[in-house]
């Protein structure tokens, strides 16, 4: 795989007004990328600006819902952000967490969710759904939500604090998990975010998952866990298109 970003057709293109991608390290590495400070681009998903913000493993999302200009600065906490403001690229940056990009073609809203463990039990995803309703009058039915490259059930090994938790936040958490032994399992956190937003309303064959792992594929994507530091993360985002 020598591409440099990731995108899948089921989803949406450009024919659905909008644009997205999946990020690699070499994506990555071409990227100058200003931490809560929108980015005017000429190469990313065209033109407009390129945003991205501290991610805290949190729930909360920051809405841009007007355009943004070059003396913006974003500097909070937020692992969700969501606009209606066509030419803003919504990024979040993840290297085994799970990046997921959601549009609704209706509303003409997307988002770009940043869900670790922690964000994706606490409901990350969910919270984000639901504020899409709550101010921009999207319904469930609507929405196609995309999960990215993330740690998957072959390598994401979790210990007791993180499946206590995952105990506490879903009734079925054994059909998340694999390799059950006692006080550790691997988990799949593609699943559980699905399993949750096909919960929440989504329509099944609204929902696409790229079946890959960051932790496998090291010529690939960066990964926290492989290499036990932060040596890099992947981008990914999401662009809504102008009208022509």
């Amino acid at each position: 795989m020598g591409t440099a970003v990731i995108t899948v057709p089921a989803f949406s293109s450009a024919r659905d007004g909008v644009r997205h991608f999946f990020g690699t390290r070499s994506h990555a590495d071409s990227l100058a990328l200003d931490i809560g400070v929108p980015v005017r681009r000429s190469r990313v998903q065209g033109s407009g600006w390129l945003l991205s913000v501290k991610q805290v493993h949190g729930t909360d999302a920051l809405v841009v819902d007007r355009p943004l200009t070059e003396s913006d600065q974003f500097l909070g906490g937020w692992d969700a952000l969501v606009t209606d403001q066509p030419g803003v690229t919504v990024a979040v940056r993840t290297a085994d967490c799970v990046p997921v990009l959601v549009h609704d073609s209706r509303r003409r809203v997307v988002a770009a969710i940043h869900a670790g463990w922690r964000g994706a039990v606490a409901g990350v995803v969910l919270r984000t759904i639901t504020l899409m309703a709550t101010r921009f009058g999207s319904t469930q039915s609507d929405l196609r939500v995309s999960i990215g490259p993330s740690a998957g059930p072959c390598c994401y090994e979790v210990d007791a604090p993180v499946l206590d938790q995952l105990r506490k936040g879903l009734p079925e958490w054994q059909s998340v998990v694999r390799g059950y032994r006692g006080h550790r399992a691997r988990l799949d956190l593609k699943a559980l975010i699905r399993r949750q937003v096909e919960r929440q309303g989504v329509p099944a064959p609204s929902v696409s998952v790229v079946n890959l792992c960051t932790i496998c594929h090291d010529q690939l994507f960066y990964s926290y866990r492989r290499e036990g530091r932060v040596n890099g993360t992947m981008v990914s985002g999401i662009t809504l298109l102008s009208h022509r």
